[in-house]
């Protein structure tokens, strides 16, 4: 059994993610220990509980016989079923709440660690929100099925016992009750594909909410750039309206639910004890009899409840297990990669990770120890082929071909091996909260320092910002160690071009084989791209590195320039050359118009001989 000592879990394993079905069964499996025990203590906990009748029947039974020794036994024994109560309840409490907590951080860690494979791919292929909702809501209610699961074989057994229980005791009246459980238990299965249904809607539309708020929180800065934080807001409000009423529209059927496992147990309970007091007046049975009877029966509307909670607790977790098996179900490319032999944690035993660079699908190639520049006319599809060469497949349908590094397929690959030879830095890059020293400290071959990289980019700014935000006001002397600044959360108390800087000196501090740049220098004013433009053929001199830009600065710069146009490398050469040659090039770089295609002239018309013109009739 998982403890909670144990988490996170060292491996929470590879999820059976075909279907939610299937996840939510991997995940029973999973912890079957767990749930055994939890079933045990339950079953332990429901037993005691249903003796309980019995030893209030003998009780009362012996006060009717002025029986001091069969008195004193009964309580002697509803004190042991006491202390059995409050053991399997504590117990069970105890195993089922771990069961819970154990499947939702094993959920949560794979979810991570898909987030991780997939890095900037995952948020083109999942929205964002869905992915914050999958991780939190989604993941709590499967891990409440898991646990609730255990609580229900419990209450199944125990039902089940108290039924054939009562045939064995009062035959009379156990054939009524033995009669009327699977009735109950089932009563409410012609309601649940209506509260099922009710409770997909309520978590579309709180996934959308989700969604508009995570996009809306993103994008703040610039809405309000805009004045359209009021048009958001209104927006927001409308769609957490909509999941209100999808909350309320849902809650009425479960509450419909509630009430119809109250009142046909009580229906019940209301038809033993009148026929039991009939039976008793007609001296067929004893009162302590009737007494434990009308007892057990009582007791069975608390195993009831456990079948109304595993049905809404099956309803919930069914479509969030879905989607998260759809999340944790995305891969990097290719579906049928072999598996390296140490499970993909490490590089050992792979071949060398080196020379050219090459993306079948357009054709580009990027030679060795140059700095290609590569020019896109659609900034998507620079996205996707950077995308492409850092090892990821885009569609996550494996029907693209893999890039290649020195003839091996990187979608093959372990992603620690190929994380480890090519770099890909996003065109939004993302700055996590601490220290900037903390930010620099990335693994890396050491050969490029951190200083080194913050000058090759041009941080002296930032360094100086950052340094004026830790001056003491009391005036003490020395400027401050700028590597001690606190960077926000994202970096959103630097400027966009001061973040950039700052993530392409943190990938230049990494040093890896190859690096791919997308856009790096597109929020950074003429003077200062010039100058790292400059900087970054003599930092990363000997390594491969890729830049996926438009700008004529470091299109200069770049030892080797590739024009991709509709998906398809169709020119390379340097900068000036393709200018010159390629106006599709040159319309692209310069902005200007695409050149208007030559007419083309109308094929000469034959002479009308009379033969012509009678054909043509």
């Amino acid at each position: 059994m998982t403890s909670l000592r144990d988490l996170p879990l060292s491996d929470p394993g590879v999820p059976d993610s075909r279907s939610g079905f299937r996840l939510l069964l991997w995940l029973e499996i999973r912890q079957w220990r767990g749930q055994v025990l939890a079933a045990a203590w339950g079953t332990l906990h429901m037993a005691a509980v249903a003796s309980f009748p019995v030893a209030v029947g003998l009780a009362v039974q012996a006060v009717v016989d002025g029986s001091g020794k069969r008195l004193g036994l009964a309580g002697a024994l509803m004190l042991l079923l006491g202390v059995l109560t409050a053991l399997g309840d504590t117990m069970l409490h105890r195993t089922a709440v771990t069961n819970w907590i154990s499947a939702a951080a094993r959920v949560q860690q794979l979810l991570a660690a898909k987030t991780v494979e997939l890095g900037a791919v995952l948020t083109r292929r999942v929205a964002a929100g869905e992915v914050v909702a999958v991780s939190t809501g989604d993941v709590e209610k499967i891990g409440w099925f898991v646990e609730a699961l255990a609580r229900f074989t419990s209450a199944l057994l125990a039902t089940v016992g108290v039924a054939l229980a009562l045939l064995v005791y009062q035959p009379a009246l156990g054939v009524v009750v033995a009669a009327s459980v699977p009735v109950l238990a089932l009563a409410v299965l012609p309601l649940l594909p209506a509260a099922t249904r009710r409770a997909d809607l309520q978590r579309e539309k709180a996934g959308k909410a989700t969604e508009l708020a995570s996009d809306t929180v993103a994008g703040l800065r610039v809405l309000r750039g805009i004045g359209g934080e009021d048009l958001f807001l209104e927006r927001y409000r409308r769609a957490s309206q909509q999941v209100r009423a999808a909350a309320v529209h849902s809650a009425r059927m479960w509450a419909l639910i509630s009430a119809v496992q109250v009142l046909l147990p009580g229906l019940l309970l209301v038809a033993v004890a009148w026929y039991g007091a009939r039976l008793a007046l007609d001296g067929r049975i004893s009162v302590g009899e009737l007494v434990t009877v009308y007892g057990s029966v009582a007791f069975l509307m608390m195993p009831l409840r456990n079948f109304e909670e595993i049905a809404m607790a099956w309803s919930f977790s069914r479509p969030s297990a879905k989607r998260a098996a759809r999340v944790l179900a995305l891969s990097r490319g290719q579906e049928n990669a072999e598996p390296a032999a140490d499970g993909g944690r490490g590089a050992a035993a792979l071949p060398e990770l080196a020379g050219d660079l090459h993306d079948p699908l357009t054709g580009l190639r990027a030679t060795p120890g140059q700095l290609t520049a590569v020019v896109c006319g659609d900034p998507d599809a620079a996205g996707r082929l950077a995308d492409r060469l850092g090892g990821h497949s885009p569609s996550g349908t494996g029907t693209e071909p893999s890039a290649t590094l020195g003839g091996h397929p990187l979608d093959a690959l372990p992603l620690a091996a190929v994380r480890t030879a090519v770099l890909v830095q996003d065109k939004d890059p993302v700055l996590l909260s601490g220290t900037l020293a903390e930010l620099l400290a990335v693994p890396s071959t050491g050969r490029v320092t951190p200083d080194e990289a913050l000058a090759a980019a041009q941080c002296g700014d930032v360094l100086d910002a950052l340094a004026q935000s830790l001056v003491d006001p009391g005036g003490s002397t020395g400027r401050p160690d700028p590597m001690r600044a606190t960077i926000t959360e994202r970096g959103r108390s630097l400027s966009g071009g001061q973040r950039q800087r700052l993530a392409l000196a943190r990938s230049l501090v990494a040093d890896p084989e190859v690096l791919v740049l997308d856009e790096p220098t597109s929020a950074v004013d003429a003077h200062t791209e010039a100058r790292i433009a400059r900087a970054l053929g003599a930092v990363r001199a000997g390594r491969t590195t890729v830049v996926l830009t438009s700008s004529p600065l470091m299109l200069d710069r770049a030892d080797r320039v590739v024009f991709v146009d509709d998906g398809t490398a169709v020119a390379a050469g340097t900068h000036h050359d393709l200018l010159r040659t390629d106006p599709r090039y040159r319309a692209v770089v310069t902005r200007e118009p695409d050149p208007a295609p030559e007419p083309v002239p109308a094929p000469a018309r034959p002479p009308h001989t009379a033969a012509t013109m009678e054909e043509s009739a």
